[in-house]
């Protein structure tokens, strides 16, 4: 979609020290399984003490996430609240289904249940904040965070709102990361995250984490211009549509300063990557999943670290290019400007 909008604020919650501060990403040191947890923040200043030992750690990081936004916005109340997931809270959703086996589906207690909706996170940010207005939650695998910002990018264009909170949120369990190991979504042997892209395995680490934006339609200083969504495209469709989506943005390959690249080092699907960093020669690569490890909304922490490396750095120019194993592609471009 061609469309700017203005990126007035952003939070993340990620395995990194991402929550306050500079971005200065750490590659971490993982023992026993190849996967990565987030480093929580401190809860208690955002969420009252009786609330915080009821939520699991999805509905906390999801939703501690998004007021951090709205406190670096400067913002109390947005005009929308679109969130990506692919797949909500896995804690929650283990647990109900755990008290179905042990009490035989009786006397269960329905809060598991509750809190395991997709759009649990959303509810939680709309009573915190008393927002009425339009709420809505993706849950579409890999196009799940894709699909909030172009939910978001629809809406200001409208002039439905002229302010919208988007974001997206994933964790990571023992037993999730167990089943998806069965099908080899994961590394089998421990692979560490300084190790990721020379291993030449299938698989790749698995992460989680949250990232919200606050998007306006006034001025700031980072814009995201655009995205392009691409399902199960071949190598070539795939740089077909890249061109296709720059040049309808009147950008050459050489301005982009730098490609942030969701590169997870599995060998099966890494010749994506190949084929468009190949198209940017001269620009400065930052590959985010080293840092974040994979899951379904990964991409919405790439989004995060290109805004702070754009706002740290010379760069002017920023293309996001994330794809979740060979079949949801997605490009973001995102600029520094002045006004």
């Amino acid at each position: 979609m061609k469309g700017k909008i203005y990126i007035r604020g952003c939070a993340a919650i990620s395995p990194q020290e991402s929550f306050s501060g500079d971005f200065a990403p750490q590659l971490l040191k993982l023992e026993g399984k190849s996967m990565m947890r987030v480093k929580e923040p401190d809860y208690s200043g955002f969420i009252p003490p009786n609330s915080l030992r009821r939520m699991s750690r999805v509905l906390k990081m999801g939703l501690v996430a998004a007021l951090q936004c709205l406190r670096n916005s400067n913002t109390a109340i947005p005009g929308a609240i679109i969130t990506g997931t692919g797949r909500g809270s896995l804690q929650d959703t283990e647990k109900f289904l755990h008290n179905i086996r042990d009490y035989a589906e009786t006397a269960l207690n329905p809060t598991p249940f509750i809190q395991s909706t997709y759009n649990s996170v959303n509810g939680l940010i709309a009573l915190q904040q008393q927002c009425t207005e339009y709420n809505n939650t993706f849950v579409h695998r890999g196009f799940s965070f894709g699909h909030a910002v172009l939910d978001a990018m629809m809406l200001l264009a409208e002039g439905n709102a002229t302010e919208v909170l988007a974001g997206a949120f994933d964790e990571i369990t023992d037993e999730h990361f167990y089943i998806k190991s069965r099908i080899g979504y994961w590394k089998n042997e421990l692979t560490q995250p300084a190790e990721l892209f020379v291993s030449n395995t299938p698989g790749s680490i698995a992460g989680e984490g949250s990232a919200f934006f606050l998007f306006s339609s006034q001025p700031a200083d980072i814009c995201l211009e655009g995205i392009k969504m691409v399902y199960k495209p071949s190598k070539e469709e795939l740089s077909h549509s890249l061109e296709t989506f720059l040049s309808a943005h009147n950008i050459a390959t050489e301005e982009i300063d730098l490609l942030v690249s969701g590169r997870n080092g599995d060998i099966q699907f890494d010749h994506f990557y190949d084929g468009v960093e190949q198209q940017f020669p001269d620009a400065k690569t930052f590959y985010f999943k080293p840092y974040c490890g994979e899951y379904d909304t990964a991409g919405a922490f790439g989004l995060w670290s290109a805004v702070k490396q754009l706002e740290q750095g010379p760069g002017k120019t920023a293309l996001l290019y994330n794809q979740f194993y060979g079949e949801q592609h997605t490009f973001m471009l995102v600029r520094k400007v002045n006004f």
